[in-house]
């Protein structure tokens, strides 16, 4: 393709970064091979250098990994993307490529238990620091910062209770200091959201999630301009945390449905808190889609849709939203979401539940919430597997 820029992000999904063999196949190739063979050995040299294209080895280097690469950061609007293992992996390669002994991280206190575990249990060993914030307290991020902060991390909306941070607000305040914003957009993907454009530096993916959308495979990536990139995949090409050929063939595949899928789970969730939002059994709904959410005119103002997840809270504590999960026949009780199947948990004791009880009191997490990401199924049969347990 030519020009990405004029493309709309449908077609992007389904076209861009496709590169053909001399058979000249029309479906993306799987090149499952460790190695590439070159024709002599001055040539092995200046491609080990990276002074002429062309590939070595799968875990630094692999054509199905490169479509995957160059799709994503078409439809980020980014210069380069990087694609690794997980999620998780992604974090860790951004924050290995970019920061050193004795700098300083703002996070939103908002994050994946994961996150905030990766950042306070493990960076912290290697002396970084890091400061947690409400994603949604602007002048908190500006009083956290400190000469040594480097780095800002967020995610939005937020996991799981679809708090909302300003991306371009926040930006501003990272660079007035320095510092780099990075954005978790594993929640809205770029169908939905594209913080590169809003002011962000870097966009970190959990492809995992909805890029692939049907629960199939791990992965992650890391976008954003060559300049800030290039560090995350000298540190991937060296420590590894690699996304294998296969994964990067199936997630391929998951985004040229994307656009679709985004707008039905977007459909499907609006229908599913609008429902919640009116049930006497529920307290509480965290929706950006409802207009009394506290942030829905930001979420309409730098997203193009409302994501598909919703949380609840219930009346009667843990006891009574074990009994609404445990009460469902047709949604899946697990903790991974973006998935065409709908899936249901309970954060407070599996996607945080190693967090301390202070940070999910930091984090604003109950034990009566409940975590859905809706899926693809008919709305009224979600509703129905939720309404068995809501009628207590």
């Amino acid at each position: 393709m030519q020009d990405d820029s004029q493309y709309h992000p449908d077609t992007l999904a389904v076209r861009a970064g496709q590169m053909r063999s001399e058979f000249g196949e029309h479906g993306e190739a799987l090149y499952l091979t460790s190695s590439f063979i070159t024709d002599s050995a001055a040539q092995a040299e200046v491609r080990f250098q990276g002074l002429e294209p062309g590939y070595t080895y799968s875990r630094f280097g692999n054509p199905t990994v490169s479509m995957f690469q160059d799709r994503l950061a078409a439809l980020e609007g980014a210069e380069m993307a990087v694609a690794t293992a997980s999620g998780m992996s992604a974090i860790l390669c951004l924050c290995m490529g970019h920061l050193r002994a004795g700098d300083h991280i703002v996070a939103s206190n908002g994050l994946f238990g994961a996150t905030i575990l990766l950042f306070s249990n493990y960076l912290s060993k290697f002396g970084l620091t890091v400061s947690f914030v409400s994603p949604s307290d602007n002048a908190a991020w500006e009083a956290a910062v400190r000469p040594e902060t480097k780095l800002f991390y967020l995610e939005t909306p937020s996991n799981p209770l679809t708090e909302l941070a300003d991306i371009s607000a926040i930006a501003d305040i990272a660079h007035r200091h320095g510092a780099i914003l990075a954005v978790d957009n594993c929640f809205c993907t770029p169908i939905l959201q594209q913080p590169l454009k809003l002011g962000a530096d870097i966009v970190v993916h959990s492809a995992t999630k909805y890029i692939d959308g049907q629960g199939r495979v791990l992965g992650g990536a890391v976008a954003g301009s060559k300049a800030l990139v290039e560090p995350v995949y000298l540190f991937l090409r060296t420590a590894g945390p690699s996304l294998s050929p296969f994964n990067a063939w199936v997630l391929l595949k998951g985004l040229e449905t994307l656009g679709l899928r985004m707008r039905a789970h977007c459909d499907n969730a609006m229908q599913l808190a609008r429902w919640l939002d009116t049930h006497p059994a529920v307290e509480r709904v965290y929706y950006a889609g409802l207009e009394t959410h506290p942030q829905h005119e930001l979420a309409k103002r730098q997203q193009s849709g409302f994501g598909g997840v919703v949380s609840f809270e219930v009346k009667g504590g843990r006891e009574a939203a074990w009994r609404v999960i445990d009460s469902t026949r047709l949604l899946s009780i697990t903790a991974n979401l973006g998935d065409s199947k709908s899936t249901i948990t309970h954060p407070y004791t599996t996607s945080h539940g190693r967090l301390s009880p202070e940070a999910k009191a930091a984090a604003g997490l109950n034990d009566n919430l409940i975590r859905v990401s809706v899926g693809l199924e008919h709305i009224e049969d979600i509703k129905r597997d939720l309404a068995r347990g809501l009628a207590g």
